[in-house]
């Protein structure tokens, strides 16, 4: 009877780990049980491949570095390449340390990852997503230390390099001989709380005339870049609570639409963060409660302002992801403390989708819990098929896996939104043609092929562009998603069907690079191609 007894414990708790668990809000698969490293830092590549690092001075991690192969008397890695497609883990190389670090995808598909702490603080390391690749890492590339600062790709396709700690400048990469230098940037010295910060891993977004739209602590500023100059300053948030690291809250830039139009809106959504002083009262063993409010504005009115909103709970150090569907998927962290070593407590476990097009008071839906807490340096990165990749969690200074109150977490797992549901398989289209891998240019009409199962609504047939986002520290550098309205869907064969859009105008709109493209139908999405705007 023993025997039996555990047999079927084991087959209980196999269930509950491994099976997928569903509910009305989406459901939880583990892909996982253990990738080797903490997945601090998360970038998906046009391969298809997931490039994910922690830090080089954690100590050894659970994933052994090739061919008996050491760095610095550690054979083990601190970076992996996850494949999508065959769920397997390949171990990478790295020279320096690239904790609490930055990055962005070039143009031409290759990461660009950018600082770090001590050795790798103003270093350049690049992945180009090609198989049996490593980094490739270059020296003193930066024209200062650059950790927990935020990168954007421009419209030129250069990054820029925003901040960090004690970093009141940004730069830009590559170098050129007419900017290789390190720019003032005197808002960060104002958004800097004394003895919190509240600045670090500012977020910021390309806005569509081609300024940065700049936010640190709690109120930001419209940003031309070229000439180092503030040309808008936005009102504070109101309450005047910090948003940024690390009281950390996240932010997305709302999905762009009507891109035909003479004057395209663009939105800004914050949401979460921790009440001033947070940061302090948590290493003194108080753990306050986060804000529970998001803060939306439309950055181009000649009068912005913030309007509030509720969320079904308080959260702090969660991630937002702009889905196919227009959404915006809000994940991970927890309900009161602060970003930082051991001083989170109250995991959030369920998601919530934000439904930016209801009716202010209806735009919140609690989705479905996972059963692992993704506290301090978790992540989360949409995947082509529309699941949302899920890693890490380590508020400790070094691998703590027993008598912690969260251990470190080495588990990925995927969740897969409502949208995936097979009850809706005979809504979802599948692209035909293009291919991936696809080039296509700016302001050209673009026909895509797709097929749909059953009856096809051709009035809700759009397009969607994302940008792949370099996800860390609970915000997506460079996320972006474009609507291209649908100018003319026709019935090519029996359960084949044509859309016509038209590409974004230019780089303003979408900097040059490797997209998702997704065909949407019924709010329904199709798996993505990849396509390169040139």
């Amino acid at each position: 009877m023993k025997s039996i007894s555990s047999l079927i414990l084991s087959s209980i708790l196999f269930l509950i780990h491994f099976s997928l668990t569903h509910a009305a809000g989406g459901k939880w698969q583990l892909l996982q049980q253990s990738v080797g490293i903490s997945a601090m830092h998360m970038q998906l590549l046009r391969n298809d491949s997931v490039v994910m690092f922690d830090r080089t001075d954690f100590g050894k991690s659970n994933l052994p570095l090739p061919n008996g192969e050491c760095v610095r008397n550690d054979c083990t890695a601190h970076s992996a390449e996850y494949d999508v497609k065959t769920n397997t883990v390949r171990p990478l190389s790295l020279l320096t340390d690239v904790w609490c670090s930055s990055g962005a995808v070039a143009p031409n598909g290759r990461l660009i990852q950018t600082g770090g702490n001590g050795d790798g603080e103003r270093n350049v390391r690049v992945f180009e997503p090609c198989t049996g690749c490593d980094w490739k890492e270059f020296e003193n590339a930066l024209g200062a230390r650059r950790w927990y600062a935020t990168d954007h790709i421009l419209p030129n396709g250069r990054q820029i390099i925003i901040g960090g700690r004690r970093e009141f400048n940004y730069e830009f990469y590559p170098k050129t001989g007419s900017s290789s230098k390190v720019y003032s940037l005197p808002f960060l010295v104002q958004t800097d709380d004394a003895g919190e910060e509240n600045n670090l891993y500012p977020f910021v977004f390309l806005n569509v005339d081609g300024n940065l739209f700049i936010f640190a602590n709690n109120r930001a500023i419209l940003f031309d870049y070229a000439k180092n100059n503030v040309v808008k300053t936005y009102p504070q948030i109101p309450g005047g609570d910090p948003r940024c690291y690390p009281s950390t809250g996240s932010a997305v830039l709302l999905p762009l639409k009507n891109l035909a139009a003479p004057s395209v809106e663009a939105e800004v959504l914050v949401c979460g963060g921790a009440p001033k002083g947070s940061f302090v009262k948590a290493n003194q063993g108080t753990f306050v409660e986060a804000l529970n409010t998001c803060a939306r504005i439309n950055i181009n009115n000649p009068k912005p302002q913030w309007v509030m909103e509720t969320m079904p709970q308080a959260r702090v150090m969660g991630d937002m992801l702009l889905l196919p569907d227009g959404t915006v998927l809000l994940i991970n962290g927890a309900s009161s403390g602060t970003a930082g070593w051991e001083i989170g407590r109250n995991p959030v476990l369920n998601p919530v989708v934000y439904r930016p097009d209801n009716a202010l008071g209806s735009r919140f839906e609690q989705q479905n819990p996972t059963t692992i807490p993704r506290m301090y340096h978790s992540t989360a990165i949409l995947l082509r098929d529309g699941r949302v990749l899920v890693g890490g969690s380590n508020p400790h200074d070094k691998y703590e896996f027993t008598n912690v109150l969260f251990p470190t977490e080495l588990r990925l797992e995927a969740f897969s939104p409502d949208y995936l549901d097979a009850k809706y398989n005979n809504l979802r289209p599948q692209i035909v043609a293009p291919i991936s891998q696809a080039k296509i240019n700016y302001g050209k009409k673009l026909s895509i092929q797709f097929s749909v199962n059953g009856n096809l609504a051709t009035k809700s047939v759009s397009v969607s562009m994302v940008a792949p986002s370099f996800n860390t520290h609970s915000f997506s550098m460079n996320q972006r998603l474009l609507v291209l309205e649908a100018e003319n869907v026709k019935k090519v064969e029996t359960t084949a069907y044509q859309v016509q859009v038209t590409t974004p105008a230019s780089g303003n709109l979408a900097p040059s690079g490797y997209y998702l493209l997704y065909v949407v139908h019924q709010k329904i999405p199709s798996a993505a191609i990849w396509v390169q705007i040139l």
